[in-house]
């Protein structure tokens, strides 16, 4: 009669517990500046939101245009104020689709309706998992993004989006300031990719990924246990990353991906690229916990 009992119940198990995907994630970063210059969801002018519910994860990152203080405008509270936006949109939202790009349209319309406007400009991108579908959808505006690697092969890496050298597509408010670059969250580069149980995905501001190249991002990411990582393995590698990228940009003579980018313009220059820096490190991990026979 147990082993009757044991059989069926493994059934059970089997039948009601198919892979349903949610993301894991930890979260780490550098300011450029004072390292008190940093709160639970921003590191500097960087700015980011987690959101998990029954539907979908949702995690965005926003990265402030640091230009805007010659105005004697903290570009700060933009990203802030644009991914509290995002956060408060991800969580009330409850149809079965969330699109990325729409969720940015909504949270900078909020931001452009206000009595009095935020002035500022910052990149953003957004990556939202449905659970049903098993795939995540993205938008990726200016030269934050993201990466999805499964072992040590990248699957997906978003491409930056660049006016000119050193000039990101970017979302703004500039009442009327002239010079002032203002694209749309419509501009933003889109992607849906297929997810699988233990694939990571590593969403950063160009603080990382001009320090950084992929290579060195996916040496670091063997350190974690594909398929059983923990929160704590997580928060590890994403501040290993984070100080790495910090330690490089303080090199002067290190060849950066930025430096190679510049060099491609003509432009003499050698070292890191020192800035603010936050990494958001997820795991594909299933909703189902295991569970002892």
């Amino acid at each position: 009669m147990q082993s009757l009992l044991y059989i069926g119940r493994s059934l059970l198990l089997g039948l009601r517990q198919p892979f349903k995907p949610r993301l894991l994630c930890a979260c780490s970063g550098v300011p450029r500046t004072h390292p008190r210059n940093a709160g639970p969801a921003h590191f500097g002018d960087d700015a980011f939101f987690i959101v998990e519910n029954e539907k979908r994860s949702v995690i965005g990152i926003a990265d402030g245009v640091g230009g805007w203080r010659r105005y004697d405008v903290d570009p700060s509270k933009f990203t802030r104020s644009l991914m509290m936006n995002c956060e408060r949109l991800a969580r009330s939202t409850t149809t079965d689709i969330l699109s990325p790009v729409g969720l940015l349209q909504r949270a900078y319309e909020q931001m452009m309706q206000m009595k009095s406007p935020l002035l500022g400009s910052c990149t953003a991108c957004i990556v939202v998992m449905d659970k049903e579908r098993k795939e995540v959808s993205a938008a990726n505006l200016g030269d934050s993004g993201f990466m999805v690697v499964r072992g040590d092969s990248v699957v997906y890496q978003s491409q930056e989006q660049q006016h000119y050298f050193n000039t990101p597509y970017q979302l703004s408010i500039n009442t009327g300031r002239q010079g002032v670059i203002q694209d749309r969250p419509s501009d933003a580069d889109t992607a849906t990719i297929s997810i699988q149980r233990g694939d990571l995905i590593v969403m950063a501001t160009d603080g990382l990924f001009d320090n950084m190249f992929q290579k060195q991002i996916v040496e670091r990411l063997q350190q974690i246990d594909r398929y059983a990582p923990s929160y704590e393995d997580l928060k590890t590698v994403a501040d290993r990353l984070a100080a790495d990228a910090r330690d490089l940009a303080m090199d002067e003579q290190y060849m950066s991906p930025f430096a190679v980018k510049a060099q491609h313009y003509g432009i003499n220059f050698r070292g890191g690229k020192l800035d603010d820096i936050t990494v958001l490190l997820a795991s594909v991990v299933d909703c189902w916990p295991d569970e002892k026979t």
